[in-house]
């Protein structure tokens, strides 16, 4: 199968009018917001501290993230085409879902920051320095691309027979899995222990935490 069918949120044309309305609103609404964060923070020199720095990366990916899922109701609307490719759905996974997880990262990082900002303040600047945050920021998006690179690969591998429909707006991960008549079984073992290391070497970072 080269080709799926994207069904969307609805069939009706009242309906799909609204959201097209609904959608549209939304994604200006979110890109404006985060623009002017990212303006506002660039500006001011008193906001050049690493949560600032952090924060300005979480709206820069909130504007990637929403770039990549919200217009597809909008652009299906307009082409009055359900047709996706099958490598444009492996590319639309990929993106979708490395920047829904860089968006949980550095709400993780800011996190810690606000930890180590109260309970080791007068240490704050040893050791929140901009080599750290630099670091932090090429590290978390080098590891997390070739973790998607990983599942994307294994995807390819897939193969569909019949069921080309896909009863959603964007291309997802366990419908996709679920559409296929290979064994997926590789991919689910993956996701699994992948997403089990992942909290485990999160969990084992941060505990127990030190208020010394």
């Amino acid at each position: 199968m080269s080709e799926f069918l994207l069904l969307g949120l609805s069939r009706e044309p009242q309906q799909q009018q609204l959201l097209f309305v609904l959608f549209l609103t939304m994604y200006l609404a979110s890109v404006l917001g985060n623009l002017l964060i990212l303006l506002a923070i660039s500006t001011d020199n008193r906001l050049h501290t690493p949560m600032y720095f952090f924060l300005s990366n979480l709206s820069f990916v909130d504007i990637c993230f929403s770039s990549t899922s919200v217009p597809n109701v909008p652009a299906k609307h307009m082409l009055g085409s359900q047709a996706i490719s099958f490598n444009s759905c492996l590319m639309h996974m990929y993106f979708l879902i490395i920047f829904a997880v860089m968006e949980n990262l550095f709400l993780a990082v800011m996190a810690y920051d606000h930890f180590v900002a109260i309970w080791h303040l007068l240490h704050y600047t040893r050791k929140m320095t901009h080599q750290l945050c630099a670091v932090v920021l090429a590290g978390s998006w080098v590891a997390k691309n070739l973790n998607l690179l990983l599942h994307t690969l294994l995807m390819a591998q897939l193969s569909f027979c019949a069921d080309i429909v896909i009863p959603h707006f964007f291309c997802h991960v366990p419908i996709f899995l679920g559409l296929s008549c290979s064994e997926t079984q590789l991919n689910d073992a993956m996701i699994v222990s992948e997403g089990a290391l992942i909290m485990i070497i999160h969990l084992s970072a941060s505990w127990p935490p030190t208020c010394a």
